[in-house]
C-alpha cells in the first residue's frame, strides 16, 4: 500500500492538536453538527457523482449503438465509383432498364 507523503506526518499528537483547535475555534457543541453536515454532503456528492457515472454510461451505450445500426446498413459500405475507385458515380440500376450507360 502507497502512502501519501503528508499522511506520514500525522500522528496521534497532531491529531489531537487539530482536534483541541477545532474545538476552541467552533465550540463543543457545532461539531457534531460540522461533521454530520459534512458526512451529508459527501453522501449527496457520491450520489450525483453515482449519477453522472450512469448517464456517461447510459451515453455511451446509445452512441455504440448508433455506430452498430450504422455499421449495418449494407449499402452504406458499397462505393458507387467505377472499379478504379476514381471516376464519376454509377447511378443504381432501373427496374426494367439496368444500369444506364453512357
Amino acid at each position: 500500500m502507497v502512502f501519501h507523503p503528508v499522511l506520514a506526518l500525522l500522528s496521534p499528537e497532531i491529531i489531537g492538536i487539530v482536534v483541541v483547535a477545532a474545538v476552541l475555534l467552533f465550540g463543543a457543541e457545532k461539531l457534531p453538527k460540522l461533521a454530520r453536515s459534512a458526512g451529508q454532503a459527501k453522501k449527496e456528492f457520491m450520489m450525483g457523482q453515482a449519477e453522472a457515472d450512469a448517464a456517461a454510461e447510459q451515453a455511451r451505450e446509445q452512441a455504440r449503438m448508433r455506430a452498430q445500426a450504422q455499421n449495418a446498413d449494407i449499402m452504406n459500405n458499397v462505393g458507387q465509383n467505377n472499379a478504379a475507385g476514381v471516376g464519376e458515380n454509377v447511378p443504381p440500376p432501373t427496374p426494367d432498364k439496368g444500369t444506364l450507360s453512357s
